[in-house]
């Protein structure tokens, strides 16, 4: 049993659905990815719910009022690791119009399940780390290996692993102990926890390889 309160599974009906249409076999690239694209908004509610807010005062046509909304002071990174990664990627800025889109390359080599880097859109100059709140999407979380490298990017650059949160779909126990073994105080937002991995590296029951059934390849 995995016991941190970093650790966020969301559940609810629709998640569960959504969740169902993914995982059969017998669901086609469009209903994977429509139920794909409805899961990553529900679980981005969720994460931006660290997000700090300001308050202003704004008049709406019948009066003025003090409201809050989010600090327009701080940087917002949306971090999908390609390829899976990308299906955050739409809903993220429908939700986030201010973020920037930082995309992370990397495949797992089938014999060592280590990542192999192609593609680094992070390496920019940070100013004021702590300003800085990071999401990084990747929709199965199996070994950890990719998602804590993609993490360790982020922590060199100062940024406080409280402010940085991993957004995934459908996660392997082991993953989840890789992450917070490295990086305890990073946030991990799921939908569900799986029973293993098999011996290719597969999350157990899973949905296959998340990247293949989202873009029909």
């Amino acid at each position: 049993m995995i016991n941190n309160n970093n650790l966020k599974i969301i559940s609810n009906p629709i998640v569960n659905q959504s969740l169902c249409t993914m995982r059969n076999k017998k669901t086609d690239t469009e209903g994977v990815r429509l139920a794909a694209r409805k899961l990553t908004r529900i679980l981005l509610y969720e994460a931006t719910k660290n997000l700090p807010q300001k308050e202003i005062e704004i008049e709406t046509p019948v009066a003025k009022f003090t409201t809050q909304t989010i600090n327009p002071d701080i940087t917002i990174i949306i971090s999908p690791i390609l390829r899976a990664g990308l299906i955050f990627t739409d809903e993220a800025v429908d939700i986030l119009p201010q973020a920037t889109i930082r995309h992370i390359g990397m495949y797992r080599d089938e014999k060592t399940l280590k990542p192999v880097w192609y593609y680094n859109k992070v390496p920019m100059p940070v100013d004021n780390p702590e300003k800085y709140y990071v999401y990084i999407t990747d929709p199965m979380l199996a070994t950890g290996n990719s998602l804590a490298e993609a993490i360790q990017l982020y922590v060199d650059k100062g940024i406080p692993e409280t402010n940085i949160c991993c957004v995934c779909m459908i996660s392997a126990p082991c993953g989840i102990e890789n992450i917070f073994n490295r990086f305890p105080n990073v946030t991990i937002i799921v939908a569900a926890i799986d029973n293993h991995l098999n011996d290719k590296g597969y999350i157990v029951p899973g949905m296959g390889d998340a990247g293949d059934r989202i873009f029909n390849t």
